[in-house]
């Protein structure tokens, strides 16, 4: 089993910068691929960056290519996404989940296990 619980969303204007957290637990976290999606109201929940397991390989969804950075340190058992330029588009609630299994692009259903989610909206 894995626990996600994530931080850092809130209230931001366009053009600004959130930094988002996701600390994990559970005996073998570390050795998950994590996710970063989104889903905003009466729309489907997408995938937005993707990390694995060693840190080494990632995905972007285009829609937020040089602006978000995924990051983790497994030493702290905590990933990161560093989201700049924001833009009201990006308002959505915003989920960390962990995979097991690495595909690119990454698919929804391969992450067993989910945050409750933090809000980012974004004010234009």
């Amino acid at each position: 089993q894995v626990q996600l619980v994530e931080s850092g969303g809130g209230l931001v204007q366009a053009g600004g910068s959130l930094r988002l957290s996701c600390a994990a637990s559970g005996r073998t976290s570390s050795s998950y691929n994590m996710g970063w999606f989104r889903q905003a109201p009466g729309k489907e929940r997408d995938i937005v960056a993707a990390i694995r397991w060693s840190g080494i390989g990632t995905y972007y969804a285009d829609s937020v290519k040089g602006r978000f950075t995924i990051s983790r340190d497994n030493a702290k058992n905590t990933g990161y996404l560093q989201m700049n330029s924001l833009k009201p588009e990006d308002t959505a609630v915003y989920y960390c989940a962990a995979a097991g299994r690495w595909t690119v692009p990454p698919i929804r259903r391969d992450y067993g296990y989910w945050g409750q989610g933090t809000q980012v909206t974004v004010s234009s």
